[in-house]
């Protein structure tokens, strides 16, 4: 299946099946697909937490919103969470980075204001999220990108020291009367020529 085909068919799951789980084998490929994710000059300001434990996705889900019950019965949550220490940031760069990519994090975002390089840095996990969703959808895994979960409160379930969350992914395998699965409600997206434009 090419690439056009995986994005007409995918979709933001609404309803997991509690019982079907991803096998360890393809978690295993998500987790190298996301620590081979592109970030500007290979930034990396991430960690991503692969949670299966039934009693931490009941916590996880009690911060989840009107997430809760996707938490709870997907196979997997995915939490991406950004570095928020930015001296522990630049000693991991100074260490792992290529000379020029320190030095351009130096001349033109240390001297910005700190939310602003904050920001910068959130902007790559989200990098990450769209070559995640592609490569669940390659691997026939359902997801659900999720930004309503109050970040303080998984910080706290997750015990995180020098990294905050920005928010969760489930993934799993949809419940077969799932209402928003292509095949009963067609996706609803803006016109090609309204978004896309040739110069």
């Amino acid at each position: 299946m090419d690439f056009l085909q995986l994005a007409e068919q995918r979709y933001t799951t609404k309803k997991y099946d509690p019982t079907k789980k991803i096998p360890e084998y393809k978690i295993q490929d998500l987790k190298e697909i996301l620590r081979l994710s592109p970030s500007s000059i290979n930034s990396q300001p991430w960690r991503f937490i692969f949670v299966s434990d039934d009693k931490m996705k009941e916590e996880l889900a009690k911060q989840s919103f009107f997430n809760d019950q996707k938490v709870k019965d997907t196979s997997h949550l995915v939490v991406f969470t950004v570095i928020n220490d930015l001296d522990k940031f630049e000693e991991q760069i100074e260490k792992h980075l290529q000379p020029g990519s320190v030095g351009y994090f130096k001349q033109f975002l240390k001297p910005l204001d700190e939310e602003v390089v904050k920001s910068w840095l959130s902007h790559q996990v989200y990098l990450s999220l769209g070559f995640f969703l592609g490569a669940c959808a390659s691997m026939g895994i359902d997801s659900t990108p999720m930004e309503g979960i109050e970040k303080e409160g998984y910080d706290s379930v997750l015990q995180l020291d020098g990294y905050t969350s920005l928010f969760a992914v489930a993934i799993g395998y949809r419940d077969s009367e799932d209402a928003n699965q292509p095949a009963l409600k067609q996706k609803s997206r803006l016109d090609l020529e309204t978004v896309v434009h040739s110069i």
